[in-house]
């Protein structure tokens, strides 16, 4: 048997539950024989059974939450389905329905996914990141949820963008789930619907800006450079004047990069060259027209 492991705590863990998919083995070394259903279940029959139960779902909202909903239970199986199904997935654990689902994050999600660093924790924020069980983390997607998608300022309703990203960073680049950190940051909201609402679940006051944030914003950083030596750390959906400002600060200390700057750029760039390599022709000779491409086209 396991000594870090075993019984419940192994079915409790998302990471390691395969539910009726352990074998007899596994059962018997892991402490779980009873507690799950006797019969041994192939993956490909566990599939067939979430099939069966996601077909039978009405809207993209509901789809979604059935998808984030099994990904708390079993992983294993999630991510199965999401590799084998990618076209379409995806459009249910990210855009465009993420969207929808961050809207109404507060009464969507049942079980809190990712670390969630407030404001209010400055000064104890390593504290904060030594509460992250994993010992090995190789990408972080962290927002402050001030421009999540075309939506606007989400706040931390906004954590939905950093755990579907790394959902396809999962299922698309093959990095363990394990090693993947979606973090929120939470500064406030300046949207008053949100403040009002009461299931939001972030702080209830007014965005903080200026030197208060980016001491935060530093000591967000430190902090996980120095738990996470080396880790790549994505910002994601900041506000434009916020999220330029950050990139210019750290893209020469830290292993970072924007997406909604050089994610958008690179894929629009790359798609440039190869048409030019259809057409014959070289990118210098070519006119172009930047529209619609918001901070990547800024």
């Amino acid at each position: 048997r396991n000594p870090t492991m075993s019984g419940l705590a192994v079915i409790k863990d998302s990471l390691k539950n395969r539910g009726a998919g352990f074998t007899k083995e596994e059962r018997k070394s892991l402490g779980v024989r009873g507690l799950v259903p006797p019969r041994v279940f192939t993956l490909q029959e566990q599939v067939a059974r979430f099939r069966v139960q996601f077909d039978a779902i009405k809207t993209p909202l509901e789809k979604y939450k059935y998808l984030m909903d099994l990904q708390d239970v079993n992983e294993t199986l999630f991510y199965r389905i999401v590799m084998d199904n990618v076209t379409e997935m995806m459009p249910f654990i990210y855009t465009p329905t993420v969207g929808e689902g961050c809207q109404k994050y507060g009464i969507v999600i049942q079980r809190p996914r990712g670390l969630y660093i407030s404001i209010e924790d400055k000064g104890s924020v390593a504290e904060v990141i030594a509460n992250w069980p994993a010992e090995k983390v190789d990408v972080v997607v962290f927002t402050d949820g001030e421009r999540i998608l075309g939506l606007g300022d989400l706040g931390t309703y906004g954590m939905g963008i950093p755990v579907g990203k790394l959902n396809l960073y999962v299922a698309c680049a093959g990095i363990h789930p394990a090693r993947c950190l979606p973090i929120a940051l939470d500064v406030g909201t300046n949207t008053k619907s949100l403040i009002e609402d009461p299931f939001y679940t972030g702080l209830k006051q007014p965005r903080v800006r200026g030197e208060a944030y980016d001491a935060f914003l530093e000591e967000v950083i430190t902090g996980l450079n120095t738990r996470y030596p080396g880790v790549l750390l994505q910002f994601e959906d900041f506000g434009n004047t916020t999220a330029f400002q950050l990139l210019e600060r750290y893209r020469d200390r830290v292993c970072t990069f924007n997406d909604d700057i050089q994610g958008t750029a690179s894929v629009t760039l790359g798609g440039l060259i190869s048409a030019t390599r259809v057409k014959g022709t070289k990118i210098k000779d070519e006119l172009f027209l930047f529209m619609g491409a918001g901070e990547a086209g800024t």
